[in-house]
Parts: structure tokens; C-alpha cells; sequence
């Protein structure tokens, strides 16, 4: 449009749905020293009411219509969405051009949230996989904002104040820096009109500029250790991996199936359909021998070169080296003599089927337009395909004997019993 937003429609005439997602480039990595959690705050506030929306009305709009709606934030992106019967797509669209322009944030509100946000932020800390997920990734990081988390530091939440919320809100949530998706069964020109009759009168501005932060080189393996109280011993291991951009990305996405089970690349979905273990190296190695009782490695999008990890649930009994040792000798086994053409082949095949079940209904496809053209372009979730075809295992063995090693890897356990920080 005029003012700089994007929209993006893409017709699916499968059932008389719609589903309508609105983005912002603006996350975790968008916040310095003092303000971290802000957009995860913003995203919160961004709930409780709006000009022409009564906050008690905000929910119940698209329900009446038997419809969802949901929000997250996360590194380099916002999103909210609604998912509804057709007859709801100028009410979801009106909701998006309220959130863009019309947020009040009473400060009575935001105060409420505070309380809400920093007993979220504690309950993480009481959850031994979070909490550890939380160290290692702080960790690994010395400069990146993406060694921050999501939902901020709680000395953080406890300073801000109602107008940095607002101030952020205002400098990042313009037209210029969002993009509308909708798909579903419509017409793309009916949608465009309806979005320029609902966003084409909020005022452009040019998009905040985003700096590109370079982390510099791991030169040692760092290790983490916590004990708290608990019954479950917890290992993770965190490698700096290449953004999503990098031809490197799906070599090393191939060697995470090799290893783990095809995981996919949708991260709204990416638990709903269970990644194939059962001829993956690392569950053998250790769910099979009873070392693990579970096993896993994500390897996420995102704009800048963020971590590929590797973490295991350690059996009740059995000793952390153990799991230390069994996970890591696999990793080398890996750098050193590569993949067979079989399991160069199984990757492929898991990997090409959870293609397809992340783009199974309108909302997902929704999801994965609008969350690539957050780090990339929308373009990209076209090209899926064509990208993990040209993996050879010669590229796979190169990638790990990369990432894979020693001096760029975090380590952290989990140990049950008294509690120590190292």
C-alpha cells in the first residue's frame, strides 16, 4: 500500500475459511541492555483494547465467529493471527489495523501485566529444561541480543516503565515495518481492497532501521552447570550454526534428521506431528540403551546465525557423563566419516513429508509466507524443496566438521539435588 504496508494473499479454495496473520520485524534481538522483554511485554499489551475495541471485546470478536486468534514473539519477529469462516475477514483485518494504530496502554493495565509477565518469567526459572535452555543460550552468546530471552530478564520487567512499552509500540508497529497475510477462500483483489479500505489510512513511516550484530568467533567449549531441586537430570549442547540464508543452512538441517529425525521448519506446528526417531542415530544411541528417555535437536530459521542444539532427558539412574559422552562420540562419528547414501535418502524423504504437513491448513501456510519474509522473503517457504534436493553428503560432512566441534559448542547439565550455578 501507500504507506508501506505489505500484503501478501494467497487463494486456497479448500473450505470457507480465511486466516489472517499481521507481522512486525521486531523481537528479542531488537532490545539492548534495560529494555529486554519489551516486545514480548508490547505483544501482551497489545491484547487489552484499542481504541474502537473494548480490552473485554478484543477476544470475543472472532470467537463469536468460532474462530481462533493467538499471538507470539519471538527473535527477529511479532505475529498475531485470527483463523475464521469467511464471513469474519473484515473483522479480522479491522482487529490488525486497530492493533497497528490504536493501542491504549493504560498504565493500569500495564502494571497488571508486569505481575503476569514476571510470575511467567518465574515459572520458567522453575522448569529445569527451560531454565537450563535459558543458561546455555546466554552462554554461547557474548554479544548478540539473541542471547537474551524472549521474555526478557526479570530486573528488566521490573523497571520499564508504561511509556518505553508505548515508545516501542510506536517506533516499530508502522506499516512500513509489517506485513498483512491472508489466505483461505478468497480473491486476492477483494482482499486488497478490504485492506486498503482498513490500513490504507494509518500514517507510513520509514521502517526502524535494524542493526545487523556480528557475534565474534568461539575460540572454546563452554560448559554449564545447575543444580536445583528436581527428580530429572537434563544435558543440552549448543553449536553456533548459520542463518537460514546460508548455503550451509540445509546441509546441517539434513545432518539434524541423520541425528534426531526430520524436524521440519515451521515452528507453530513443529510439535503437532512427532518427528521419526526411530532409525535416527541419536535415539538409538541412547534411548535405546536406556541412557535417555528422550532426545532431540532443533535447528530454527532465523535471519542472523543463531545455534543449532542437542539436548537429552537422562535416564532415572544413569549418570550425565554418560549421556555427555554417547552424544558427543555420535557427533564426532559424524564429522569424521559422514552419512551413508541411506540415510542421506531417509533425511530427505522426513524431511519432505513435514514440508508438506506444516502447510497442511490455511493458518499454517499463513504462518510460513509471513514468518519467511520476517528473515528473508516470503519467496523462501517456496523453496524448500529445491533446497534440500541439492544436498549431497559431502555437504552434510563438511557442515558438521564445522559446526560440530569442540571450540564451538556450550555444553550444559542439569544436575537434580543441592543447588550450584558453574
Amino acid at each position: 500500500l501507500d504507506n508501506g504496508l505489505k500484503v501478501l494473499v494467497q487463494e486456497a479454495h479448500t473450505a470457507p475459511l480465511a486466516s489472517v496473520w499481521c507481522w512486525y520485524r521486531v523481537g528479542s534481538r531488537d532490545e539492548g541492555p534495560g529494555a529486554t522483554g519489551v516486545s514480548h511485554w508490547v505483544e501482551h499489551m497489545n491484547f487489552k483494547g484499542t481504541t474502537h475495541i473494548p480490552r473485554d471485546q478484543v477476544k470475543g470478536i472472532i470467537e463469536r465467529f468460532g474462530g481462533c486468534w493467538n499471538g507470539y514473539t519471538w527473535i527477529d519477529q511479532t505475529a498475531y493471527l485470527e483463523t475464521a469462516t469467511i464471513d469474519a475477514l473484515d473483522r479480522m483485518l479491522f482487529i490488525e489495523a486497530e492493533r497497528m494504530d490504536q493501542c491504549l496502554y493504560d498504565a493500569a493495565d500495564c502494571e497488571s501485566e508486569r505481575t503476569v509477565i514476571i510470575s511467567e518469567l518465574q515459572g520458567g526459572e522453575n522448569d529445569p529444561e527451560q531454565l537450563l535452555d535459558m543458561e546455555v543460550t546466554s552462554t554461547a552468546f557474548r554479544l548478540h541480543p539473541y542471547r537474551h530471552p524472549t521474555i526478557g530478564w526479570q530486573s528488566d520487567v521490573e523497571s520499564m516503565t508504561r511509556d518505553d512499552l508505548y515508545g516501542h509500540y510506536r517506533r516499530f508497529y508502522t506499516p512500513a515495518n509489517a506485513t498483512l497475510v491472508v489466505v483461505g477462500d478468497v480473491s486476492a483483489d477483494d482482499v486488497l481492497r478490504r485492506a486498503e479500505r482498513q490500513f490504507g489510512g494509518i500514517q507510513g513511516a520509514s521502517p526502524p532501521a535494524r542493526q545487523a550484530f556480528i557475534e565474534p568467533p568461539q575460540h572454546a567449549e563452554h560448559r554449564v552447570t545447575l543444580g536445583r531441586e528436581g527428580t530429572t537430570a537434563y544435558w543440552k549442547a549448543a553449536f553456533h550454526a548459520p542463518a537460514f540464508s546460508d548455503p550451509d543452512f540445509f546441509p546441517l538441517l539434513v545432518a539434524d534428521a541423520v541425528l534426531s529425525g526430520g524436524a521440519g521448519l515451521n515452528i507453530w506446528s513443529a510439535g503437532r506431528v512427532p518427528r521419526p526417531q526411530r532409525s535416527a542415530r541419536l535415539y538409538r544411541r541412547l534411548v535405546n540403551t536406556g541412557l535417555a528417555s528422550a532426545v532431540g535437536g532443533v535447528l530454527a530459521p532465523t535471519a542472523q546465525p543463531f545455534l543449532y542444539t542437542v539436548s537429552a532427558t537422562v535416564a532415572e539412574g544413569r549418570p550425565l557423563a554418560a549421556v555427555d559422552e554417547a552424544v558427543l562420540s555420535e557427533l564426532d562419528r559424524l564429522a569424521q566419516d559422514g552419512i551413508t547414501p541411506r540415510e542421506l535418502a531417509t533425511a530427505k524423504a522426513q524431511l519432505s513429508a513435514r514440508f508438506v504437513f506444516e502447510t497442511d491448513g490455511v493458518t499454517d501456510i499463513a504462518h510460513q509466507l509471513g514468518y519467511f519474509e520476517t528473515i528473508g522473503s516470503w519467496r523462501d517457504a517456496l523453496a524448500f524443496g529445491e533446497r534440500l534436493r541439492a544436498v549431497t553428503a559431502a555437504e552434510v560432512q563438511a557442515v558438521a566438521r564445522l559446526v560440530l566441534v569442540p571450540a564451538n559448542r556450550t555444553i550444559g547439565w542439569f544436575e537434580p539435588g543441592a543447588a550450584t550455578c558453574r
